[in-house]
């Protein structure tokens, strides 16, 4: 039977008491098939003596827009049926009045890999991301945590973090969730109408073609971006927009003049204001 609490003040030694290794799942709830590939994925890799823990918590330092921290679905109910019936050992779901302290004044800032994509167009977003992480970790005490793939500069943030400050936490990332038609799968998902749902895997498709200008040898980056684009553009709807598409090394997160080694082709995009993102891996083997 899964084990619920959001006393944050006992939660480090609720956790010393089960039985290890310790696997966590940050989440901020609204949970979809994504999360739970995620906590099927953490399962395999402690086994059933292990024990898989969950965070559901809406981080309010990481949102850059207070009307999509206010419309952010919360269905915690649902949430803890889901992680019950996945065989969730431990959900943590704390308050922010008791996460945060009203008056907290440290933050964790990365200054590299999260300047560009959505680094740029968020500030202060990936400031939020971190600390929260930090803070899980130092509260669980997890050996490994996992994390989604479509979040790429996110774990690729984390696993900085992680290399430079020595946490002793291994992280773990899980290829992207996507639905039937290929729209990777975004709690922001929901707020789509119906109209702007059946338009969206346009994202995943533009991406796709542009990057099977890989096998044919093709090394400009120009050429991948304006193949991406005239994919994402072509008849889209009004309500349609791209906030950024780029074309960067995969592992220092940098333009490159040409694609030689493994990269990422990564967009984000808007119906209205429903902002959604995704990428395709170039080279990647």
């Amino acid at each position: 039977m899964i084990k619920v609490t959001s006393e944050v003040k006992t939660i480090t030694q609720i956790t010393r008491d089960l039985p290890g290794p310790l696997v966590l799942v940050p989440t901020m709830g609204a949970l979809h098939e994504g999360h739970l590939a995620l906590i099927r994925r953490a399962r395999q890799l402690v086994g059933p003596d292990g024990t898989v823990a969950i965070s559901i918590f809406v981080n309010p330092i990481q949102f850059d827009r207070d009307a999509d921290l206010t419309n952010y679905p919360r269905p915690l109910k649902n949430d803890l049926v889901l992680c019950e019936k996945e065989g969730v050992d431990l959900a943590f779901t704390p308050e922010k009045n008791f996460f945060y302290h009203s008056d907290h004044s440290v933050i964790v800032t990365e200054s590299l890999l999260s300047k560009g994509l959505c680094g740029s167009s968020r500030p202060g977003h990936f400031d939020g991301v971190l600390t929260v992480v930090i803070k899980l970790f130092n509260l669980l005490q997890p050996t490994l945590a996992v994390f989604g793939e479509k979040d790429f500069q996110q774990v690729a943030l984390i696993r900085r973090m992680v290399r430079d400050l020595n946490i002793p936490v291994k992280v773990i990332e899980h290829p992207t969730v996507r639905e039937p038609d290929g729209l990777a799968l975004s709690s922001r998902n929901i707020r789509l109408t119906p109209q702007h749902r059946k338009d969206a895997p346009r994202i995943q498709r533009a991406l796709s073609a542009a990057s099977d200008l890989a096998m044919t040898g093709e090394q400009n980056p120009a050429a991948y971006l304006r193949s991406a684009k005239k994919h994402l553009l072509a008849n889209a709807p009004d309500s349609f927009s791209i906030e950024y598409l780029e074309l960067i090394d995969a592992e220092s997160m940098q333009a490159i003049p040409k694609v030689t080694k493994p990269a990422i082709l990564a967009t984000a995009c808007f119906y209205g204001n429903i902002r959604l993102i995704d990428h395709v891996n170039i080279l990647d083997g």
